[in-house]
This record gives structure tokens, C-alpha cells and sequence, in this order.
């Protein structure tokens, strides 16, 4: 049996012209339902591998998807890295994958490799560009989690999440809340949990404070930035009241548990803490967190179901009318740091 099988001679295996078996591979939806049951079987009889790199050169699909993330340090970017990842043996694509930075200039040159590269489409959890310039670049893009005005969108309803931590610490009768934050502009879809806080307080005239903490460039710098905003402005700052704090991931909330944790040498009963992702160290925790569980399993497939169309689309030459946002309820999963 010959290692490198050519289209010549599954042709002369099958009795179908060259043509014919050209078709198959390139525009299958030419031939009969018989004939390509006859020509996969051949394929298995002569063990053929495909030749990817000639179908690109053929039809220039690559099968590539280009994906762009904030960082790696963060466990639900990460997550949904994974998850994505994984979505191969059902749609088939492969992925490349940068990390994002800060720098615009930076991230277009991410982009400008991705598409030497000859990707399909991008999904893009990275905040660096704005959706207008993404949607300059002429290819399908599907963002998560991120500002999505001119390209289509998977997201966490972040303002019902919101409501759900807000209206637990209420109800656990706190009296001060804390909504812990970094610093979200109004047109991403997370800034939903700080309004949902904002407004929740306000309706029940609820005593609240909003406080902020810095990213940073790394895990280090945005965990220390949280533990001075704790130790500076929360801790034996409200004494003899009872303190609700909403982070707005579970990476802040744990640090926000630890850092009170290594000062008591416990979790005082005085203190509710609420996180937001549902990662896995949210359960692993020697105190398990309460979280609002974003479905990234069901994001992740909204995503890879809809890039999919969009690119299924393009190829037929049809350009949608407007970008398509997608919803995704979110869980409010009560665990040992709100009982």
C-alpha cells in the first residue's frame, strides 16, 4: 500500500474521474448521497490521509480560529480557554491562541499573524480593542464577556448576577455592603454586576461603599492591590456591623477570604463574602465560597455555535445585518461564606 494516496489514484480505486474525487473534498455538497458513500469507503480501504496542507492551497480553509484572551493568570479565562479547546472532535476547528495585552498596538499585531495564518474567524475575551476595530478586519468575530457593539456577543446576564449577590447579602441582613471592583467602563457586559449592586442598594437605601482595586500586569500585582484595599478599608473599619462584600470574580473574593482569614485566624461571623465565575478553587477553598456561577459550558458552546455560523455565511457570501448578542442566565451558588 502506497504511504502518500493522491486524488489520481482514489479515482482509479472508485472508477470516478479525478475531477469527481476533487469535488468530494472541496465542494461535497456537489455529489450524490451514493457516490460519496462509495468514496468514503474507498478512503478507509486505502487508509488515505488527508493532506491538509493541499486543501488549503485548494480552497484556502484552514480550519483555524483565532483566539485572543485578557491573560492566563485568570481561572475562567483560562477555563473557557480549555472549554474551547476541547469543542475539536464537534466543530472541528483548531485554534491559536494569544494571550492579550494592554498596548492596542500590541494586540493589531496579534491579530495581523493570526490572519497571515489564514484564520477562519476570532473569538476575542480580551478588552484591548475596541469592537469597531474588530470589525474592520473583514473576518466573522464572536467576543465573550466584552464591550460587543459592532461584532456579535456570548455573554453572562451580569446584571441578574448581580441582583442575586446583592439581594443574599440583604436578605443576610448586612449591614454595610461592599461591591469590590476593578475598573469597568459602563459598556462591558460586567459592569452589570456593579450596577445591579448600585441599584439593588438604593432601592432597599441599603449603606453601601463601591471600592476599587487594580489589575495590575499579573496575578502578584493584582493580589496585592486587593489586600490593601482590605486591610486599609475594610478590616476594624466597621465596627460592630455586619459586612457584605461582593467581588467581582472569585479570584478577588478568594483573596479578599484569605487576607481576612491570615488577620482573625478565622472568618468571623460578621463577614459575608460573595465571589463571581464559579471556578473551581471557589469549591476547593478551606472555606467553600459563595459564588454567581457564570455556565461556561453553555457559553463556550453558544460561542463555538455561532462563530461556526457566521463562518458557514461568509463562505456562502452572505453578511449579516447586525451583530447577534447572545444571553446566558447565570447560577447563584450559596456555599459556607454567606451561611
Amino acid at each position: 500500500m502506497k504511504n502518500n494516496i493522491t486524488f489520481q489514484d482514489i479515482a482509479n480505486y472508485t472508477g470516478f474521474s479525478k475531477t469527481t474525487i476533487s469535488r468530494y473534498f472541496n465542494h461535497p455538497e456537489s455529489i450524490s448521497k451514493e457516490n460519496k458513500e462509495k468514496i468514503s469507503a474507498a478512503l478507509k480501504d486505502l487508509n488515505y490521509k488527508e493532506n491538509k496542507v493541499a486543501k488549503i492551497l485548494a480552497n484556502g480553509e484552514t480550519e483555524f480560529i483565532g483566539l485572543i484572551l485578557p491573560d492566563m493568570y485568570n481561572a475562567f479565562y483560562s477555563g473557557i480557554a480549555e472549554k474551547i479547546i476541547k469543542t475539536y472532535d464537534e466543530f472541528g476547528y483548531k485554534f491559536i491562541i494569544f494571550s492579550g495585552s494592554d498596548k492596542e498596538e500590541s494586540e493589531r499585531k496579534y491579530i495581523e499573524e493570526l490572519l497571515a495564518y489564514k484564520i477562519e474567524g476570532l473569538i476575542v475575551l480580551s478588552h484591548t480593542l475596541p469592537s469597531m476595530d474588530l470589525a474592520s478586519y473583514g473576518i466573522p468575530v464572536v467576543a465573550i464577556e466584552r464591550e460587543d457593539r459592532f461584532i456579535s456577543s456570548v455573554s453572562t446576564d451580569n446584571y441578574m448576577g448581580g441582583i442575586q449577590a446583592t439581594s443574599l447579602l440583604y436578605k443576610r441582613d448586612c449591614n454595610v455592603l461592599i461591591n469590590l471592583i476593578s475598573q469597568t467602563k459602563p459598556d462591558v457586559p460586567a459592569y452589570g454586576r456593579v450596577q445591579s449592586f448600585l441599584d439593588t442598594c438604593r432601592e432597599h437605601m441599603l449603606d453601601y461603599r463601591i471600592m476599587e482595586f487594580s489589575l495590575g500586569r499579573s496575578y502578584e500585582e493584582m493580589a496585592d492591590s486587593i489586600r490593601d484595599v482590605v486591610n486599609r478599608s475594610i478590616i476594624d473599619a466597621f465596627p460592630g456591623k455586619k459586612v457584605g462584600i461582593f467581588c467581582t470574580s472569585d479570584a478577588c473574593a478568594l483573596i479578599v477570604l484569605n487576607t481576612i482569614i491570615r488577620h482573625y485566624g478565622n472568618l468571623p461571623e460578621e463577614y459575608d463574602i460573595i465571589g463571581f465565575d464559579n471556578i473551581p478553587a471557589s469549591l476547593e477553598s478551606v472555606i467553600q465560597l459563595t459564588t454567581v456561577g457564570q455556565q461556561s459550558d453553555v457559553i463556550v458552546s453558544k460561542a463555538m455555535h455561532l462563530i461556526s455560523k457566521l463562518i458557514e455565511k461568509k463562505k456562502a457570501g452572505e453578511n449579516p445585518v447586525k451583530p447577534e448578542h447572545i444571553i446566558v442566565p447565570p447560577k447563584l451558588i450559596i456555599r459556607e461564606t454567606t451561611t
